[in-house]
């Protein structure tokens, strides 16, 4: 009986690469937050905010850098829908599914631009807490 590895198969290994680097990628984020100002103890009392005040800001910073976040990774889906349509079309000639990238490309494009008008108004929302 033939025992594979579980590094044998390149998709394992890609996989594997993946699996680390989203741990990496959290282990990270969790650590060193995005944009966050640190809140002091001696802030509150300056600001004359109360703790919920403080805990609210808190909590929003942290959705509009999870947002944030995601319009990054939304300009990177763009990127990559615009390079396979391309490919699909020009290079395998395959016009039904070059179409249909198309349409995917549209309606990320659409998201990329909602998500950017959401980040504007919504930090203005943060500052002003």
């Amino acid at each position: 009986m033939q025992v594979r590895g579980r590094m044998s198969d390149p998709r394992n290994a890609a996989h594997d690469k993946k699996v680390s680097h989203d741990k990496k990628h959290q282990e990270t984020a969790e650590a060193a937050p995005v944009n966050e100002p640190e809140v002091t103890e001696a802030a509150p009392a300056a600001g004359g905010a109360s703790p919920e005040e403080v805990a609210h800001r808190e909590a929003s910073l942290a959705v509009l850098t999870q947002i944030k976040d995601m319009e990054f990774h939304s300009r990177g889906n763009l990127a990559r829908l615009g390079a396979l349509m391309l490919t699909v079309e020009d290079e395998l000639k395959q016009k039904v599914f070059a179409v249909a990238l198309g349409d995917l490309f549209s309606a990320q494009d659409h998201l990329q631009n909602q998500l950017t008008a959401f980040i504007t108004a919504y930090q203005a929302e943060c500052e002003s807490l």
